[in-house]
């Protein structure tokens, strides 16, 4: 999926909808988050989007959408988790996602944020194993802060930067991919070290 192509055919509002979709959401666990919340932050920076409008949209869509991935988990996750395998829900997800809430404590709900997967079975995982709801607001208000407004401004600051940029738009994206992968790579290594 194009970043670029989504924010040109959805617009803001489908920003919106992506970040809220992926970040609490179990359908929302393939789309292109960080990608596309710095190709917004790169548009902003040449004039085709309002930069305060979608800093401010993009945090409380990424904070509702955890919230809602709380609850989600809360109210019905337990039973949907000893579930086998289906087509929308796949078990070694969710594994990813509770070794990762395991390893890292309560600073995962903000860690998974720069985490692709992760960063949609965490609130869900959050909620399901019942962690303290003042606890998890707090931490998810942290982490979308720092995922949603972090990475946008990021790309504005370096397309007012160097104007250029879009010329490059797809190798730079494809760095941001790289680096979000990075951390899971590095616990599937961790992983396997730990294997007999």
């Amino acid at each position: 999926m194009d970043p670029h192509k989504l924010l040109e055919t959805f617009g803001t509002i489908g920003l919106f909808c992506i970040v809220f979709a992926e970040s609490g959401l179990l359908i929302g666990f393939f789309l292109p988050g960080d990608s596309l919340l710095f190709t917004a932050g790169l548009l902003a920076s040449q004039g085709h989007l309002n930069f305060p409008v979608i800093l401010v949209g993009c945090f409380l869509a990424a904070v509702a959408g955890d919230q809602v991935g709380y609850m989600f988990g809360n109210r019905v996750g337990p039973a949907l988790f000893r579930r086998p395998n289906s087509r929308i829900f796949n078990q070694k997800h969710v594994e990813r996602a509770q070794e990762f809430f395991d390893e890292h404590g309560k600073k995962t709900i903000v860690l998974a944020r720069f985490v692709p997967i992760v960063r949609t079975f965490a609130p869900i995982l959050a909620g399901v194993g019942k962690m303290e709801y003042r606890t998890f607001v707090t931490y998810n208000v942290v982490g979308g802060l720092l995922w949603a407004v972090g990475v946008t401004t990021l790309g504005y600051v370096l397309g007012e930067t160097f104007p250029q940029i879009e010329d490059y738009l797809l190798p730079v994206i494809g760095v941001i991919i790289l680096l979000s992968l990075l951390p899971v790579l590095n616990e599937i290594r961790k992983s396997r070290s730990r294997r007999p």
